[in-house]
C-alpha cells in the first residue's frame, strides 16, 4: 500500500480552485474595526478559525474553537503555567482546610469588568467575590444547560458549595476530598462573568461577551470576522511593570478551507497556523516533522507535546438500539480493529511525524502518573487482529456488514487510511465526513457508533481522561458509554487518595482497563504544531495548547542588504 499517497492527492484538486479564493483574500489596512477606525502601525495579531466559533459564552467552552477566544476575554480564579503548576490569577492566594474540603480564596482588590452597556454609565464595574460564586453555580445551574455542569458532578456541596465571605473572599466546599479541584478552577468554563451582563442579553451573551480578561469583543460577523481590542483596563502587568497585553488588538477569519488558510499564512495575511491541510504538508515538513530547507527563515516551526489524544470512539453502551446486533458490541471485535492499524505509518506518513503514536494508554505523556511508561497498548498486529475475528466467530471479516465512521473534513484522510487497514483485515468501513457541530451533537446524543474524537486535558491530572470512562458522567464526557463496575469502583477509590503515589497506580490500572475493553481507537499523542511569521515574538505553545497572547508582540525586522 502506498500510504504516502492520501497526501498528495488534494494538492492538484486544491490549487486549481485557490484561483478563486484569492479574490477573497483580505484587503486594507492593518488595523480596522467596525466601531471606530485605529491608525496603521497598531500591533494586530491575526489568526483563521476554520471551524467557526459557536459561543463567546465561556459557559459553552467545550472545544478549542471556543476555549481560545473565551481565553482572550476573561480570568479565571487560577491558572496553568508552562510547566503545568497552578499559579494565581483572580485569586491571589488560597488556603486549604486540614480535611481538605474547605478551599479560602483571597481576590485581587481593584480589577473591574469590561465596559459595557449593562453597567450603570456603561462603565465596567468592580469584580468581587459574589461574581465568582454566581460564574460556579451558573454553570451547574439546569437552567444554563452548561455543556461544563459534569465538572462540579457528585463533587461540589451543593447547598453550601460557593460562598462569598466578604468581597474579596471567596470559599469553596467539596463533598470529599478531589485533588484536581484546582486544575478544575483553571478552566475556560470557570471564567468568571457579571451577574447583570448575563442576565440583560440571556441567550444572547453567547455574542455580548463582558469578562476581566486582556481583550474585549468590539465586532462580530459571523462566519467573516470577529475582531477584539485590547483592554485598557486590563490588571495585568510584565515584570517591569507595563501593562499587558503588548497587542493592541486581535483578528479573527474564519475561512473554512485549510489551503486558503496556509495561502494567506503565506501572503502575511495571517500571524500563525495551527496545522496544515494535508495537501501542503510533504512541501513544508520532512517526514521527520522537521521544516523542509527552502522554508527555514521564512516561516518559524514551532512544536510541543500537548496534553490531546486523538481516537476513534466506539459507542459500547449494549442498551442503546444502535449498539445491540452490532459486531462493534463484541470486545474481540474492538480489539482486533486497534491490532489492525498500523499508528507507526499513519505517523509518519500521514502527519509527518507531528504526534506520538497512540501505542500505551488512553491518558498521553507529560503528566506526573507516567501511564504511557506502564500501560500497555496495541501495537500494529494484523495477524493477531485477524485471530480475534475467527474467534469471534467473523474469519476474514466473514458476514460483518459495513461500518459507518463519522468524521469531519480536515481529518477525512486519517478516517480514510484507517479504513483500509480494517477493510485489509476484513472489517469493511464506510467514512462518512459530516460538519463538526453535527457530530459533536451526535456523539452527545449517542447517536454515533463508530466516531473521530480528541480529548483535550482541561486540566493536568489523567483523572480528567479517566472521566470519560466513569458510567455516572454523561456525555459529555463519557461519549462512548463505557460501562465497567471494577473501572468505576478504582475511579472511585482514587478521588479519595491523598497519597500522589497510590493514585497514579489507579489512574494506571483504569486505563489498562479501558485499554482492554477496547471502547476506543487511540491513534496519537498530540503535538501542538504552529507555523509562526518571523516578526512574532513571545509566542509559545504549551501542553494545553491554550492560545497565550499577553505577551506576545510584533516586532520590526531587519531587511538584509544585498
Amino acid at each position: 500500500m502506498n500510504a504516502n499517497k492520501p497526501l498528495k492527492h488534494k494538492t492538484t484538486q486544491n490549487r486549481a480552485k485557490l484561483c478563486g479564493y484569492f479574490l477573497m483574500i483580505m484587503a486594507g489596512g492593518l488595523f480596522f474595526s467596525c466601531s471606530k477606525q485605529k491608525p496603521s502601525g497598531k500591533q494586530v495579531f491575526y489568526y483563521n478559525e476554520s471551524t467557526g466559533i459557536a459561543t463567546l459564552d465561556p459557559a459553552f467552552a467545550k472545544n478549542q474553537s471556543i476555549m481560545w477566544p473565551v481565553h482572550q476575554l476573561y480570568n479565571t480564579l487560577v491558572e496553568i503555567d508552562s510547566g503545568l503548576n497552578i499559579i494565581p490569577s483572580l485569586a491571589k492566594s488560597w488556603e486549604v482546610s486540614e480535611n481538605r474540603l474547605t478551599y479560602t480564596f483571597h481576590l485581587r482588590t481593584g480589577i473591574v469588568f469590561q465596559d459595557n452597556d449593562a453597567f450603570p454609565n456603561g462603565k465596567g464595574r468592580e469584580m468581587h467575590a459574589q461574581d465568582v460564586v454566581y460564574s460556579l453555580q451558573r454553570i451547574i445551574d439546569k437552567n444554563t444547560a452548561s455543556s461544563g455542569a459534569w465538572i462540579f458532578n457528585n463533587r461540589i456541596d451543593t447547598a453550601n458549595g460557593f460562598a462569598a465571605l466578604d468581597d474579596s473572599t471567596f470559599q469553596l466546599k467539596l463533598l470529599r476530598p478531589f485533588h484536581p479541584i484546582m486544575g478544575i478552577l483553571s478552566m475556560q468554563y470557570c471564567s468568571i462573568v457579571p451577574k447583570e451582563v448575563v442576565e440583560k442579553y440571556g441567550k444572547d451573551f453567547r455574542r455580548h461577551p463582558c469578562g476581566t480578561g486582556p481583550f474585549e469583543l468590539v465586532s462580530w460577523d459571523e462566519g467573516e470576522t470577529m475582531i477584539m481590542h485590547k483592554n485598557e483596563h486590563y490588571w495585568e502587568h510584565d515584570s517591569s511593570g507595563k501593562q499587558l497585553p503588548y497587542l493592541d488588538a486581535l483578528k479573527i477569519t474564519f475561512f473554512d478551507n485549510k489551503a486558503t488558510e496556509f495561502l494567506q499564512f503565506r501572503q502575511g495575511e495571517l500571524s500563525f497556523i495551527n496545522d496544515l491541510d494535508p495537501s501542503f504538508k510533504d512541501e513544508i515538513l520532512t517526514k521527520k516533522g522537521e521544516l523542509r530547507s527552502q522554508w527555514i527563515g521564512k516561516i518559524v516551526l514551532k512544536k510541543h507535546p500537548y496534553l490531546n489524544t486523538e481516537y476513534f470512539g466506539i459507542l459500547v453502551d449494549q442498551n442503546n438500539p444502535l449498539v445491540k446486533n452490532t459486531v462493534t458490541g463484541i470486545k474481540a471485535v474492538r480489539q482486533a480493529m486497534n491490532y489492525a492499524i498500523n499508528r507507526q505509518q499513519l505517523m509518519m506518513y500521514m502527519r509527518n511525524s507531528i504526534g506520538i503514536a497512540a501505542e500505551a494508554g488512553f491518558v498521553p505523556g507529560g503528566l506526573p502518573s507516567k501511564n504511557t511508561a506502564f500501560v500497555k497498548g496495541y501495537n500494529y498486529d494484523p495477524a493477531k487482529a485477524k485471530k480475534l475475528l475467527a474467534d469471534a466467530g467473523f474469519p476474514d471479516g466473514k458476514n460483518i456488514p459495513p461500518i459507518k465512521l463519522l468524521t469531519i473534513n480536515i481529518y477525512a484522510d486519517i478516517a480514510s487510511f484507517v479504513a483500509r487497514q480494517l477493510e485489509e483485515i476484513g472489517i469493511p468501513v464506510q467514512v462518512e465526513v459530516i460538519q463538526k457541530s453535527l457530530l459533536l451533537e451526535q456523539t452527545a446524543k449517542s447517536q454515533a457508533l463508530f466516531f473521530r474524537g480528541s480529548w483535550i486535558a482541561d486540566y493536568p491530572d489523567a483523572e480528567n481522561y479517566m472521566a470519560m470512562y466513569y458510567s455516572k458522567n454523561p456525555a459529555p464526557p463519557n461519549y462512548t458509554r463505557y460501562k465497567n463496575a471494577a473501572f468505576d469502583v478504582l475511579y472511585e477509590k482514587a478521588l479519595q487518595e491523598n497519597n500522589d503515589s497510590i493514585r497514579y497506580q489507579l489512574y494506571r490500572e483504569m486505563d489498562q482497563l479501558v485499554i482492554n475493553d477496547a471502547p476506543v481507537i487511540p491513534l496519537w499523542y498530540d503535538m501542538a504544531f504552529h507555523l509562526v511569521q518571523p516578526n512574532i515574538e513571545g509566542f509559545y505553545p504549551n501542553a494545553l495548547n491554550l492560545l497565550e497572547l499577553r505577551r506576545t508582540r510584533i516586532v520590526l525586522l531587519k531587511v538584509k542588504s544585498e
